[in-house]
């Protein structure tokens, strides 16, 4: 009769170390298969050759297709070539944070509107090296969980312009000028967007409203089920996909609106610059994308300040991720945090066309 509660108890203590064990394992395995081993081999041709592949806008033109429905199945085959095995895992990783992970930690980590929790969010983000929209099922079940805004936006930007193995890219391709000014303007964008998230967005807004379970906090810091882990799995792919796959394919499609043409007559001026900053900012590429396609247009006689504004906005957001992301963030942070990448993006190619030119 006496052992009962003492079962209870020492069940409650092991399931949360099986939630963790079981995110870890996803997370290490997964991302060793799809991120570290590639782009280590990715790394080495690199540096032997100076190039990781030829554009995904454009190819070898100076100009992207004719809008059709050919280029939007062309370019949704090639960029869903390159990414489906990293959003199979950031479904499993923002599904699994939201149902196996002890919300508690989660809310005392990342729940704060400190800087301190911004940083955490945006280390925790340099394992993942994921491109913006795989990264956004990961986000969106951070939010899920209570994480604040500006640690969930940290986090997300900080897959895509602070990833290791694309400033090694960088630097091998396009030199190491190249990845010391992305990462100095990659530190201001995450932490900075980050904390200035948590300022301007009203407190209420740091608890998630679009939260998916129903299972009080109690219960669920006590109890791991694989059985809620496959059902938030199934609810989020089926609310995230639809909608990502369409402007994926819109955005193939007319890709030629964004970028008309590829040339020396894209100089440095200012108005090129905030150009190629809002047309990056709305485009989606997959991962270190954005390496060969500024390597592309520097050939091309492209200035050096739209690139480094291309360089800085293409990678953290687009329309697909802030689509994704519209209900666990809302339309208030992602304003900021797309208005900022924009401005960031303009700065950093006002710096490259004084230092580079």
């Amino acid at each position: 009769m006496h052992n009962r509660p003492l079962t209870i108890t020492a069940r409650r203590r092991v399931e949360p170390v099986l939630g963790w064990l079981t995110v870890l394992l996803v997370a290490v395995v997964g991302l060793a298969i799809v991120k570290w081993m590639p782009y280590y081999q990715k790394a080495l041709l690199a540096a032997a050759h100076h190039s990781i592949g030829s554009s995904i806008l454009m190819g070898q033109a100076d100009r992207p297709p004719t809008p059709s429905i050919q280029a939007a199945l062309d370019y949704a085959g090639a960029y869903g070539k390159a990414i489906w095995k990293a959003m199979v895992l950031g479904l499993l990783l923002g599904s699994a944070v939201q149902t196996l992970l002890p919300r508690r930690w989660i809310i005392s980590a990342l729940g704060g509107s400190g800087l301190g929790c911004v940083v955490l969010g945006g280390v925790l983000s340099l394992p993942g090296m994921m491109c913006t929209c795989c990264a956004a099922p990961v986000v969106a079940g951070l939010r899920a969980s209570r994480a604040a805004p500006g640690s969930a936006v940290a986090f997300w930007l900080g897959n895509t312009v602070l990833n290791p193995a694309t400033l090694i890219f960088t630097t091998f391709v396009l030199g190491w000028h190249w990845s010391v000014l992305r990462l100095a303007f990659g530190l201001v964008m995450v932490f900075g967007l980050g904390w200035l998230v948590n300022r301007l967005v009203a407190p209420e807004a740091h608890v998630y409203a679009g939260e998916t379970s129903a299972v009080p906090l109690s219960e669920q810091d006590a109890e791991v089920s694989f059985a809620r882990w496959f059902k938030t799995l199934g609810q989020m792919s089926v609310r995230l996909i639809p909608e990502y796959v369409v402007l994926l394919l819109v955005l193939g499609a007319t890709r030629a609106w964004l970028f008309p043409h590829v040339g020396p007559d894209i100089d440095n001026s200012a108005l090129w610059v905030l150009a190629l900053a809002v047309a990056g900012a709305i485009f989606v590429i997959p991962t270190a994308g954005e390496v060969p396609i500024v390597q592309a247009m520097l050939a091309l006689g492209v200035g050096v300040g739209p690139a480094a504004a291309l360089l800085m906005t293409l990678p953290p957001v687009s329309a697909p991720s802030v689509a994704m992301l519209w209900r666990s963030l809302g339309p208030r942070t992602l304003g900021i945090v797309s208005v900022g990448v924009v401005v960031l993006g303009c700065l950093a190619g006002a710096v490259a066309t004084a230092l580079f030119s």
